[in-house]
């Protein structure tokens, strides 16, 4: 039997028209390496809806890297730009919604979170340098980034926890089981974390 929540998820993701408000079915949090992305598209494709990933929205209106609106512009430019596509995608996206890492430390943001279903990609340090190798791709992370890494996490989890619907573990885990779980809480209503 499916629970109204998850009812209420995938018919947000389809009714989109004057009548009623579009917004996201699922919103994804966590920091690099939790697997946003790479899940989202798998959640996505279970759901029949699609992923906006907030980063890649804000590169392609830009016409440059995450890492090139960091070093030209600094993080408190990158960090405006974040917070108007967050804002305009939590009231315009009808799918499965990624936000950047560090999108939720914004307070605008975290409040603009409150009653959608968000879920915390949980991840220790070990899977997520398997998964992004700490390049210089991530510009929080370039300069020791296992250090900077586990400081992120430290200040970030308790934001992470505090606006999570629920928490999924991703260590060890394929996308594909990790989005298999979160339809199953979906649809069964369950939002007890399981860490």
């Amino acid at each position: 039997m499916v629970s109204d929540s998850a009812l209420v998820a995938r018919e947000t993701a389809r009714m989109v028209n004057d009548d009623v408000p579009v917004r996201p079915c699922v919103v994804l949090v966590g920091p690099p390496g939790s697997g946003k992305t790479t899940v989202g598209q798998v959640l996505a494709a279970l759901l029949g809806v699609e992923l906006r990933d907030t980063d890649h929205a804000i590169e392609v209106e830009q016409g440059q890297s995450i890492s090139d609106i960091f070093l030209g512009e600094g993080e408190p430019r990158f960090r405006e730009l974040e917070r108007v596509e967050v804002a305009t995608s939590l009231a315009s996206h009808a799918g499965v919604l990624s936000l950047g890492g560090g999108a939720v430390m914004d307070p605008a943001t975290a409040a603009a979170l409150a009653g959608h279903t968000v879920v915390f990609l949980d991840v220790g340090i070990a899977d997520a340098a398997k998964r992004v190798g700490f390049d210089r791709s991530r510009p929080l992370l370039a300069l020791n980034p296992r250090a900077q890494w586990t400081r992120m996490m430290e200040t970030r989890r308790p934001t992470y926890e505090r606006l999570a619907t629920f928490s999924v573990q991703t260590a060890g885990r394929t996308p594909q089981e990790i989005a298999a779980e979160i339809v199953q809480r979906l649809e069964t209503g369950d939002t007890g974390d399981q860490r």
